[in-house]
């Protein structure tokens, strides 16, 4: 048998992070890079108290159309940064940043989950991609945030 082994070094201190997230803006300019996915992607911006992003974690990689989500999954990467807040995003492959009745029911899970564990859920943002410009209309922004939408109560 061939076996090996992993050398895992372990900071002492964590330097603060430089990325202030202070808008849906922010977090769309995080994660960007998902945007144009096959797949859905989830992902958690775990951020201190004073709204500076520790870490971004991806927590499912799922299908064209959905992505199987859990709070154990989406809070253990926030308990392990000492995160006070986070803020969940996901992609649509379609492009449309629009929401749907899951993406609604899973932000609803999400916030009296962080709730119990005192783990404030900020936003949830999804991200679409650039449409073209419709004559007469303004221009869409290429994510949604469903706070600023009103389609959740976040506390």
């Amino acid at each position: 048998m061939n076996y090996s082994t992993a050398l895992v070094q372990l900071p002492l201190v964590r330097e603060p992070g430089t990325s202030k997230i202070t808008s849906p803006a922010d977090a769309y300019r995080i994660c960007a890079d998902i945007a144009n996915l096959a797949q859905e992607s989830f992902h958690v911006l775990s951020l201190n108290a004073r709204n500076t992003l520790i870490n971004r974690h991806m927590i499912t990689l799922g299908l064209v159309d959905s992505s199987m989500v859990a709070p154990r999954e989406c809070f253990r990467p926030a308990i392990q940064d000492g995160a006070a807040t986070i803020i969940m995003v996901h992609n649509h492959p379609s492009g449309d940043p629009t929401a749907s009745a899951e993406d609604i029911k899973i932000t609803r899970q999400l916030i009296e989950a962080g709730n119990i564990l005192g783990i404030k859920v900020v936003d949830h943002v999804i991200i679409g991609r650039v449409q073209p410009a419709v004559p007469g209309e303004p221009q869409r922004q290429p994510f949604l945030s469903i706070r600023e939408a009103g389609l959740c109560a976040f506390k």
